[in-house]
């Protein structure tokens, strides 16, 4: 076994419009790094969280609490020593939390004799999301699997991978704010009517069909989530001025990445990707708010060693 792992984990878009809970895809670029040690000692040290404001207590960090479920499965002898690189935004949207348990989980896993299935790592991964951001798994799925991934079931955990569109392109703008996913899933209704109920499992399997045929128009007119962006979007200042800007510039759909306050765009080249970008930051930036912008592509490799 090696002496020392060290483990990149890309960032995601949850829920990809009205996906709730249900739909996630990875997106290259940043990501989250763990760089992880066997301790001689059992159980799980931090030694970096990877923030000022993230704690060193490993049951409250997420990369921790996976990092200590898969000891646990295991049945180690030994415990791990963490340290944390965090290159995605905290309560951004972007899958901040899932990709440091993701990368917790992996690196932790890369560090044992005998290393665990992929079911194991996500059960660990969903374990820490649980704890610090709610019982969830689309974010946690795509990031360890790569691609564009549907979320069965919680319980049993069951995930499809799905057919990744080459040509697709997400644009991404966050704006200089943040939304925590508790904050973020405490104003979701308890009910929806009937209606919202068809309308969202249309699009849902609109989404599913697109990515098998490579539709890419099919897969922005189904970016129409009436759920969690009604009641979410009030809170995120600029947003709706944002997406009005994205599908102005030629977006072929737009919504709130993950809890937000990430927007996300799809495009069909990097070109239109660009202008959409350059439209929703100009949409913040007219309201006073700065953003950062970016043109990503899926990562359908997910969750690997460097």
């Amino acid at each position: 076994m090696p002496a020392q792992v060290h483990v990149f984990a890309p960032g995601s878009v949850g829920n990809v419009g009205p996906g709730l809970d249900v739909l996630g895809l990875a997106i290259g670029g940043a990501g989250d790094e763990v760089i992880a040690e066997r301790a001689g000692m059992g159980g799980v040290i931090i030694e970096e969280s990877g923030h000022p404001s993230l704690p060193t207590d490993p049951d409250a960090h997420s990369s921790g609490i996976a990092a200590r479920e898969v000891l646990r499965e295991a049945r180690a002898a030994f415990g791990v020593r963490l340290r944390v690189r965090k290159r995605l935004p905290l309560a951004g949207g972007q899958g901040g939390s899932a990709s440091s348990a993701v990368a917790g989980a992996l690196a932790t896993n890369l560090l044992l004799d005998r290393p665990l299935p992929l079911d194991a790592l996500l059960r660990a991964a969903l374990e820490a999301e649980s704890v610090v951001a709610g019982r969830h798994a689309d974010n946690i799925a795509p990031i360890l699997l790569g691609g564009l991934v549907l979320i069965r079931s919680l319980e049993p955990l069951e995930v499809v991978r799905l057919p990744v569109p080459t040509r697709l392109r997400i644009a991404l703008a966050c704006p200089d704010r943040a939304m925590t996913t508790r904050d973020a899933r405490a104003v979701l209704p308890a009910q929806v009517s009937r209606d919202v109920a068809l309308h969202q499992a249309a699009q849902v399997g609109a989404i599913v069909a697109a990515a098998h045929s490579g539709d890419l128009a099919l897969l922005g007119r189904a970016i129409d989530d009436r759920i969690a962006e009604p009641a979410r979007g009030p809170l995120l200042q600029g947003f709706r001025e944002a997406k009005r800007a994205a599908l102005a510039a030629g977006a072929l759909g737009c919504s709130i990445s993950g809890s937000g306050p990430t927007v996300f765009a799809i495009a069909d080249s990097d070109g239109s990707a660009e202008r959409i970008t350059g439209a929703m930051a100009a949409a913040y930036h007219a309201l006073g708010i700065q953003c950062v912008t970016r043109v990503a592509i899926p990562d359908t490799k997910g969750a690997r060693a460097l």
